[in-house]
């Protein structure tokens, strides 16, 4: 019976032992994960109080905590430190059940300020060893110290002083472990006085404690157990307190994102992402906010809820422009993380970030449903000149381009708006001509079968890609080459013939601006007979869009061409011309008025019809007209706006047709209207172009009126000089300059004669020469050379006219002077007219020794120019500088 008693008491007692140690790996198990939740601590308490026969009560807890804290004292008076460490670590559990506060003096943080213990410590580095070795006395030390030790020439023992006969280095693997350990726990100890110091209340032991976790947790064990302890929420309501860390409370939750992906869940849960664009919405931009965003998006699930926050794309795209580049190359990489989502993509453009943009539209090729909607995007978005630089991508070009190929006319639509949006800039329009796609996929929209207003679109899109294309690119491209054939020329033009005003005005536009860059396209138009018939008609459209673009191509395909304006046979012709005439006269527009100006400037010159039209018409009284308002209201000013100056300039240039010396019946219409006055005054106020076309009209006149009195001097001699007065009855139409009428007793200085200044031109009597020689400085335009022209008629030979007289007059008028700097600046042209004009005035008249001197160098420095020297050699022999056998001849 003894033997079976203690059977079962050795049994008992086994089984005991075995209970106490579950409970004691139990409470080894908490230590080392650091486990502090209050739940765990309590049911551990209760195993314990189980297992000893206690009550798991306040008063357990208090009892234990006292004799804890006294033997943990003896501990560390007994310099057994490690076993103190693991006495801390105990009473922080018991604390964690939250049955007994721990008092306010108590500071948990003061434990390592008698750690580590010394023999952790090197004596030559004095810090704590990471490889420590021994040495042949016994002593250890960090191994790198050592060494170095050793190399400075020292074989004693840096501790004992002992010679050493060898320098052998033996690694300490005992303390090496103790040290590690050390530092777990240490490190475990930092953590459970974090975790308590995050749960208080307490600001001051909160910061410390975040301050503490930001390096505990980029460990990826102790960020798991701050996981584990319920401290996301934590470290996310920190964000919006301004008492609390919140840089180490981000770099918390960038850990906790980095080394798990359970916790990107949860911090989003938390409400993290708000909180975080909140603050950098804000300028609280940290280096880990951005951070934390980037590791979250990698997440594919949470993209969404990432995108949907508020602010949240606006504000990842301002911090592009970023100065830190960690900061903006971060920002940059979330939005690439997000632009996986198409609507996050166009909230990037809408914000101004256009790569993702562009990226993702690329992506979608295929997805042409995808690809419109962000096409309807882009076109309802405000473009910048960065914005341009992302969508000039070659591929996103051709991908939208090829969308006008789609079957669904809204798709089209959206296509050919956001075309439209982006043909304004010009990096835009040489990527849309260089994609050979571009102008055939725009032809079958106006050329098939498809809504009006596409073919509208299309048209208006071709014209700004041909408008934005300079002269010699234009020939670089195939889809223009093709545009300019004669098949698409003529598509075009009958699609003005045949749809309303607002289909007529595009195509006009479209027409208009291909025949501003093709010469071939400009005679296609001028062959197409019917074409032709078609645009005059529109003159007379109640249109006044259809009517303008009409007069413009008119314009457009006339200007410069030898044959002028391609005009209707009669009677389309004389109607056409008459609807000028009126609109000329008549019109309140003024780029009308002038278009009719222009085109009437470019009528067929030798069509005697033409002529009889204009003279029986309106048209010079309305020329007449707008060069006496131009004075008047804009006086010495000049034209106040360039429309204002582009009527005057084309109603000159129509009035050159009234004045061609070969058409009496229309100079002496001129002569009627006392329109000299006007003209010489638009020699100082005009533009370079008005002077030039005013100074040709005077030329004009100013041979027209020499013409006839030479054909009056062949007459008299052929009638054995007839009586003035009989040639008068003769020839009672006939402008006489030089007339011996009693009522004109005012002598003409270069004549010698009384002329009428109403009736007929007379450079000197009408005091234009002055004038004419102050617009010889205007030597970059054709001014000077038009000047030149109409003074050189002074000099021409007719029997009323003195050389000698004529000449004087300019010298006189300083016109020496003026016709040296046209030979020291002028064009090339200028300086030929320049140089004939002074040979003749050398020949008839005398200059000052200092004028003459100065030509003398001039003209020296012009025979240098291959061009001018025989002309410049001859003149410098009628002033007896070069001997008439130099070999400049």
């Amino acid at each position: 019976m003894n033997t079976r008693i203690i059977e079962h008491l050795s049994s008992m007692e086994f089984r005991m032992s075995a209970s106490t140690q579950t409970i004691a790996s139990e409470i080894k198990n908490s230590i080392s994960r650091s486990s502090r939740n209050r739940k765990s601590a309590v049911q551990l308490l209760e195993k314990i109080a189980e297992a000893v026969g206690a009550n798991a009560d306040a008063s357990l807890v208090k009892n234990e905590l006292a004799l804890l804290k006294q033997e943990k004292h003896e501990m560390e008076v007994q310099k057994k430190l490690a076993e103190a460490l693991e006495l801390s670590q105990l009473i922080n559990l018991l604390y964690s059940t939250e049955m007994v506060s721990r008092p306010l003096n108590e500071d948990t943080s003061t434990y390592h300020n008698q750690y580590p213990i010394g023999s952790f410590i090197c004596p030559l580095c004095d810090e704590m060893m990471v490889d420590p070795v021994a040495i042949i006395c016994g002593h250890s030390f960090e191994r790198k110290a050592i060494q170095e030790y050793f190399k400075r020439g020292n074989y004693d023992c840096p501790t004992c002083r002992q010679d050493l006969q060898s320098q052998e280095l033996t690694p300490n693997v005992n303390l090496r472990s103790s040290i590690q350990e050390w530092k777990k726990r240490d490190m475990d100890w930092k953590f459970q006085a974090a975790v308590a110091g995050i749960n208080s209340d307490d600001p001051f032991r909160e910061n410390k404690a975040f301050d503490d976790m930001q390096d505990l947790v980029e460990i990826s064990e102790y960020a798991v157990k701050a996981a584990e302890e319920g401290l996301i929420p934590k470290f996310v309501e920190s964000l919006k307190d301004t008492r609390l860390n919140s840089v180490a409370a981000e770099k918390c939750l960038y850990c906790l994102a980095k080394y798990c992906e359970d916790h990107k869940l949860q911090i989003v849960d938390a409400g993290a992402v708000r909180r975080i664009v909140k603050r950098m919405y804000n300028g609280e931009t940290e280096a880990n906010s951005v951070s934390i965003l980037l590791e979250l998006s990698k997440t594919e699930t949470l993209i969404e809820r990432i995108g949907n926050t508020k602010d949240c794309i606006p504000v990842l795209v301002s911090l592009l422009s970023n100065p830190n580049p960690d900061t903006s190359s971060k920002a940059k990489a979330v939005l690439q993380n997000l632009s996986s989502n198409t609507h996050f993509a166009v909230k990037m453009a809408e914000a101004g970030y256009f790569q993702s943009f562009v990226a993702r539209f690329n992506q979608a090729a295929g997805q042409q449903e995808t690809q419109a909607l962000m096409a309807e995007a882009l076109e309802k978005m405000q473009l910048k000149e960065n914005s341009i630089n992302d969508l000039k991508d070659k591929q996103f070009v051709h991908n939208l381009v090829h969308l006008l190929s789609s079957n669904s006319p809204a798709w089209k639509s959206a296509c050919i708006k956001c075309v439209k949006k982006l043909v304004p800039y010009p990096k835009m329009v040489k990527r849309f001509l260089s994609d050979p796609e571009t102008i055939p996929l725009l032809l079958n929209l106006i050329s098939f079968r498809s809504d009006p207003l596409l073919k509208q679109e299309a048209a208006e899109i071709l014209a700004l890609l041909i408008e934005a294309c300079q002269p010699p690119q234009f020939q670089m491209y195939q889809g223009l080459q093709e545009l300019q054939s004669q098949h698409n020329v003529g598509l075009l033009l009958q699609f003005v013939a045949k749809f309303d005003c607002q289909f007529k005005v595009k195509f006009l536009h479209l027409l208009l601006e291909l025949g501003n860059k093709s010469k071939t396209a400009q005679n296609i138009i001028r062959s197409n007979t019917d074409a032709v018939d078609n645009l005059f008609s529109c003159l007379g459209s109640d249109h006044p869009s259809v009517r303008k673009w009409a007069m413009k191509l008119i314009h457009c395909v006339s200007e410069d061409h030898p044959d002028g304006v391609p005009v209707p046979p009669s009677p389309g012709k004389e109607t056409a011309i008459n609807t000028l005439a009126s609109i000329l006269a008549c019109s309140p527009n003024f780029e009308e008025r002038s278009l009719a100006a222009g085109i009437i400037s470019q009528l067929p010159k030798d069509d005697i019809a033409i002529d009889e039209v204009l003279r029986k018409s309106e048209t010079l009284k309305a020329i007449h007209e707008v060069i006496c308002n131009s004075e008047e209201e804009f006086g010495v000013i000049g034209a106040s706006t360039n429309q204002d100056k582009s009527l005057l300039e084309n109603a000159l240039a129509a009035l050159l047709r009234f004045t061609e010396p070969t058409k009496p019946q229309l100079w002496r219409q001129v002569g009627q209207l006392e329109l000299f006055p006007s003209l010489i005054r638009l020699l100082s106020t005009g533009s370079s172009l008005a002077k030039q076309r005013t100074a040709i009209a005077l030329a004009h006149l100013s041979r027209s009126t020499s013409l006839s009195f030479a054909e009056t001097s062949i007459r008299l001699k052929q009638e054995n000089s007839m009586p003035l007065l009989s040639m008068k009855k003769l020839f009672p139409n006939m402008s006489w300059c030089c007339s011996g009428s009693a009522d004109n007793e005012i002598l003409c200085p270069l004549h010698g004669v009384a002329c009428s200044q109403r009736l007929t031109f007379c450079l000197v009597k009408a005091d234009a020469v002055k004038p004419l020689l102050r617009t010889l400085s205007d030597t970059n335009s054709g001014v000077a050379e038009a000047a030149l022209m109409a003074l050189e008629t002074l000099l021409e030979d007719h029997s009323t006219l003195s050389h000698s007289n004529a000449s004087a007059a300019i010298v006189e008028s300083e016109g020496v002077v003026a016709i040296l700097q046209v030979l020291e600046k002028g064009s090339l042209s200028a300086k030929t007219k320049a140089l004939d004009l002074l040979q003749k005035i050398l020949n008839h008249s005398q200059i000052s020794d200092a004028l003459f001197q100065r030509c003398e160098g001039i003209l020296i420095q012009l025979l240098h120019e291959d061009a001018l020297r025989k002309k410049v050699a001859l003149v410098l022999k009628n002033m007896n500088i070069l001997p008439e056998q130099s070999s400049y001849f």
